[in-house]
């Protein structure tokens, strides 16, 4: 291997903006993000549908519709 050539590893902890964390390696010195898989909507079944012009009914129609 050449000298100089590889990135440096460290030992992190990442972190998210809820406060999870865990430990993993990176070439950078710390990893920090705003939304994770612990606090994501989709992940923890939280998730909200925004329907202002009625759209989601309108396709449900639609489809109960076309399946008779």
């Amino acid at each position: 291997m050449k000298k100089e050539l590889h990135p440096e590893i460290h030992h992190i902890k990442a972190q998210c903006a809820c406060g999870y964390s865990f430990e993993t390696t990176s070439t950078v010195p710390s990893i920090g993000v705003t939304i994770c898989s612990a606090c994501h909507p989709f992940y923890t079944g939280a998730q909200k549908f925004v329907d202002t012009a009625g759209r989601i009914e309108k396709f449900e129609k639609r489809f109960k519709k076309g399946a008779k």
